[in-house]
């Protein structure tokens, strides 16, 4: 008899830093059968219990659900199909009916990959729990069962909805022309439901029924070109879009100009009022220049985040939340303004963090480009090699890591003598006129990411260009 333990183990599925992702190819029905049944099998919900099921717009998600719901039903529980929804949509319902969940997305990886995120009725899974599930010795049915997905239950869809009319103001977004570029984003019919009950015209920008890949981190120069002519030749005073599941947002100015994920993080933790903030080591230093907030810095992906924030509930404060370098945005606590509360959500989410956004310009009466100009003038930009190998990436961090010599040979000429080195996370070097390169190996794909800060945009970009080129072309001669 075939167990959970063997299939995960010789499986490529493997745990990213957002659930276990991979090639569709390889994500096949035993595959997810096993995933399932070891999750359940290591959170061990009570008998009968329902088990919340979403999905994103993926070709290859209605298959991978469908096998999931056989695998519930197989381990004596019930599914709860919540159906095409956000990924924190899925995890707000789960949290407040005090279910596990299970979320089909690749998130913004492209369409021949998919994953499975696992939620336990209070929250994300943790790396113990990773493990655990990896450890689980559940019996295989000899033939795998199968199942039709049921309609759709929309209570998670409305209630997500519900949150944030219960927190900002009726009408607050009066007045606002907006773009919804909707692409294949899974938020892309909630959100317009939600722009116009809090008063904006909404334009929709780009439906398609083609997956379209988009890393809210490494914007491509096409959507970058794309959000300036659209700005002129609309009017908008703001442009918003959302990575596949949408847990992360993608918010342009009124000039087309995309946000950096961290500043909205930043802008959007000042105007919840937060008192302290988990963030990874890769997002800007202007959270702390700024002089607002404690900080706690954490490894990159929403699991350490998470563990980030606890730590600072577990040391007193009560305003906690949390935000990646991409943008998504968590809430750790309740939290109240003007006597509207936001209950916590405790896993990525891209709605809120626009929101506060536009509402945080209609407030301050200023267009949407002016609010980064409150931080200090620290800029950020990023980038990938795709197609590169983690073996290299793991390789090339080592060399840098145990030789100054490699460091200077790298990118001596571009910024200078270095500092100091941080390996909280990949390496993160900071040199001695303040600009930072950090380097990683991506957890969810084959590829180097480069994060680089500076004292202007322009500077922060021509480092990520330049270091990347650097590291692929050495690649390519080795």
């Amino acid at each position: 008899m075939k167990n959970s333990r063997e299939i995960i183990a010789l499986s490529p599925i493997r745990f990213g830093t957002s659930g276990a992702r991979g090639l569709v190819t390889d994500l096949n029905a035993e595959v997810c059968f096993a995933y399932t049944l070891a999750f359940l099998h290591s959170i061990a919900p009570p008998p009968g219990s329902r088990v919340a099921v979403g999905m994103d717009l993926r070709p290859s998600s209605p298959a991978i659900a469908g096998v999931c719901v056989a695998a519930i039903r197989y381990a004596g529980f019930a599914e709860d199909f919540c159906g095409i929804i956000p990924t924190p949509a899925l995890a707000f319902y789960a949290q407040e009916q005090n279910i596990p969940a299970l979320m089909i997305t690749g998130s913004h990886i492209p369409f021949d990959r998919n994953g499975i995120k696992f939620y336990r009725p209070d929250g994300e899974i943790t790396k113990q729990d990773e493990a655990a599930i990896g450890d689980a010795n559940v019996t295989m049915p000899e033939v795998l069962p199968m199942a039709a997905l049921p309609d759709a239950n929309r209570a998670a869809y409305q209630g997500y909805i519900e949150r944030y009319l219960q927190f900002f103001a009726p009408q607050q977004l009066a007045g606002m022309r907006l773009g919804l570029y909707e692409h294949s984003s899974v938020a892309r019919d909630l959100l317009r439901e939600l722009l116009e009950a809090l008063g904006a015209e909404v334009l929709s920008i780009e439906r398609t029924d083609q997956f379209v890949p988009i890393d809210t981190e490494a914007v491509s120069a096409e959507d970058t070109a794309k959000a300036r002519q659209w700005a002129e030749g609309f009017g908008f005073d703001a442009i918003l879009s959302t990575d596949g599941d949408a847990d992360r947002p993608l918010l342009g100015d009124q000039n087309g100009q995309w946000l950096r994920g961290d500043i909205v993080g930043i802008l959007c933790a000042q105007y919840v009022g937060a008192g302290a903030i988990a963030t990874p080591v890769s997002s800007n230093t202007a959270v702390e220049k700024c002089g607002r907030f404690t900080v706690k810095r954490t490894r990159i992906g929403s699991p350490y985040v998470i563990e980030g924030m606890q730590e600072l509930i577990g040391q007193g404060y009560d305003s906690v939340v949390g935000f990646e370098a991409n943008g998504g945005f968590l809430v750790a606590t309740a939290l109240e303004k003007e006597g509207c509360r936001l209950q916590p959500l405790p896993t990525r989410d891209a709605v809120l963090p626009m929101l506060a956004l536009l509402a945080m310009a209609r407030e301050r009466r200023v267009k949407l480009s002016e609010l980064p100009g409150s931080l200090p003038g620290r800029f950020t930009a990023s980038d990938r090699l795709p197609a590169f190998a983690t073996e290299k990436s793991r390789h090339l961090l080592h060399t840098l890591a145990t030789s100054d010599a490699a460091v200077r040979d790298l990118l001596g000429d571009l910024c200078g003598q270095a500092a100091e080195t941080d390996q909280t996370d990949g390496l993160r070097i900071s040199f001695e006129n303040e600009e930072i390169v950090h380097l990683r190996a991506s957890g969810n794909a084959p590829e180097l990411r480069c994060y680089a800060e500076a004292g202007t945009q322009a500077r922060a970009e021509e480092i990520v260009r330049a270091c990347l080129a650097r590291v692929r072309d050495r690649a390519d001669t080795e």
